[in-house]
C-alpha cells in the first residue's frame, strides 16, 4: 500500500497481504482510529516503521501482530526496490511520458492480446471461476468495448476498462463508508477532458496524438492491431484514447506536469492473474503432495481468462446486431450484477472471493 490510498488500502492490505479476517481487519481499523494512529491508515510504511510492540497494542494476538508487521516490511522492502530500480539512469533513459507513443503501435498491440479459447459452448457451460469483483468488472468492460468501440485499439480498450473498475471501486469504497469526501471527478479534476460512459461509469480521457490504428481483418479474432500510414483512413473513426487516472492526479496535486493514465499493460497483468479454480478437498489433497509451480499457476489462470473472455464474446456478440451502443452499454452492468461472485455485504465483503459460473453468463444470450 503505497502513501496517502485511504482506509480501503489498508483495509486490503490486512485481509489479502497480512491474512486478517475481514471482520477483525474492520475492527482493528477502528481502533487505530481511536488510538490516534492515523499515520497507519495511509500507509503501510509507516506501520513497517513500528516496533513489534507498538503493533501488538492494536493487534492484541501475537500470532496477527507478527503477520501485520512482517506483511508491512516485505511490501515496503519491494517498493523501494522497485522505485531505486525504476530511478536508475537505465530506467530514466527508457521511461516515456504517458501522451508519448511508440515508435512502431502495431507491436504494442500485439503484445497485448488477450489469450484466446477454442473451447465449445457445451465444454464452457461446465466451467467455474473462482475471483473477485473487480477483475470480473474488468473483464466485463474489456469485452463489452470491442464490441462498443471496436475502432480502438486494444491497449486503449484496456485502459478504459481499467478506468471503469477504479472509479466503481472509489464510488463503492465512499458508499460503504470507508472512505470520505468526493471523488475527483465531482472535485472537478480532469474538468475539460473528454467524458466516454463505460458500463454506465463516466470516464475522462485523453487523446493519443499519432497513435493511428486500424484493425485488420485476419487479426480482428486475435485483437491484434496495425499502423496504418495514412491519417485519412481513421477520419471516420474516433482517434485513440487514454483514460485519466483522476484519483491519482489528485494525490500529486496535479505535479509532474502530465496527466497520469491507467496504463494498458497494469490492466492485462490484473485479468491475467485474477481468475483461479474453485478449491475442492481432492484438489487441496493434491497440492499437498506436489505443489504446482508458479508457471503452471500462471498459465492455469491466463487458461481461465481465456474461457471466461469467450463466454463474454458469445455474450455480446448475440446482442450487438440487435441493440444499439448505449443500449448494450446500459445492459452490460446489469448482466455483471447477476453473475457476480457472492461476497458478504458491507465492508466485510470488500475483496471477497467467490465462484463465477460460464453456464449463467451463456444464459443471458438473447
Amino acid at each position: 500500500m503505497a502513501k496517502n490510498e485511504g482506509t480501503s488500502a489498508l483495509l486490503l492490505f490486512l485481509t489479502r497481504d497480512a491474512k486478517i479476517p475481514p471482520l477483525t481487519s474492520i475492527e482493528r481499523m477502528k481502533e487505530m482510529q481511536k488510538a490516534g494512529l492515523t499515520r497507519w491508515l495511509t500507509s503501510s510504511d509507516d506501520i513497517a516503521k513500528s516496533t513489534l510492540g507498538e503493533v501488538q497494542t492494536i493487534f492484541q494476538d501475537p500470532k496477527q501482530a507478527k503477520q501485520v508487521l512482517n506483511a508491512a516490511k516485505r511490501i515496503s522492502k519491494k517498493r523501494t526496490s522497485s522505485e531505486a530500480e525504476s530511478n536508475s539512469p537505465s530506467r530514466k533513459k527508457q521511461k516515456q511520458p504517458a501522451s508519448e507513443e511508440p515508435v512502431d503501435p502495431s507491436e504494442i498491440e500485439k503484445s497485448l492480446v488477450l489469450p484466446n479459447s477454442s473451447a465449445s459452448e457445451e465444454e464452457l457451460e461446465k466451467i467455474v471461476l473462482f475471483t473477485n469483483r473487480a477483475p470480473l468488472v474488468l473483464a466485463f468492460a474489456v469485452s463489452l468495448l470491442k464490441h462498443t468501440m471496436p475502432s480502438q485499439p486494444l491497449s486503449s480498450r484496456l485502459s478504459l476498462a481499467q478506468a471503469v473498475v477504479s472509479v466503481n471501486s472509489k464510488s463503492k469504497a465512499i458508499s460503504l463508508g470507508m472512505e470520505t469526501g468526493k471523488s475527483a471527478e465531482e472535485e472537478g479534476w480532469g474538468e475539460g477532458q473528454p467524458l466516454f460512459k463505460v458500463m454506465g461509469r463516466e470516464i475522462r480521457v485523453m487523446r493519443r496524438p499519432g497513435y493511428i490504428w486500424k484493425e485488420s481483418s485476419e487479426d480482428k479474432a486475435a485483437d491484434e492491431g496495425e499502423l496504418s500510414g495514412n491519417n485519412d483512413t481513421q477520419e471516420d473513426t474516433e482517434p485513440a484514447l487514454w483514460a485519466l487516472d483522476l484519483e491519482s492526479w489528485k494525490k500529486s496535486n496535479g505535479k509532474g506536469g502530465q496527466m497520469p493514465i491507467y496504463t494498458a499493460e497494469s490492466a492485462r497483468s490484473y485479468l491475467l492473474r485474477s481468475f483461479d479454480t474453485p478449491p475442492s478437498s481432492s484438489e487441496e489433497k493434491a497440492e499437498s503432495k506436489k505443489k504446482r509451480s508458479g508457471a503452471q499457476v500462471a498459465a492455469a489462470k491466463e487458461h481461465n481468462l481465456s474461457l471466461l473472455l469467450s463466454a463474454l464474446d458469445m455474450l455480446y456478440a448475440s446482442w450487438v446486431s440487435h441493440l444499439d451502443t448505449a443500449e448494450l452499454d446500459r445492459r452490460a452492468w446489469g448482466w455483471y450484477v447477476r453473475v457476480r461472485p457472492e461476497v458478504e455485504s458491507g465492508p466485510a465483503g470488500w475483496g471477497g472471493k467467490g465462484e463465477v459460473k460460464l453456464s449463467e453468463i451463456l444464459a443471458l444470450r438473447r
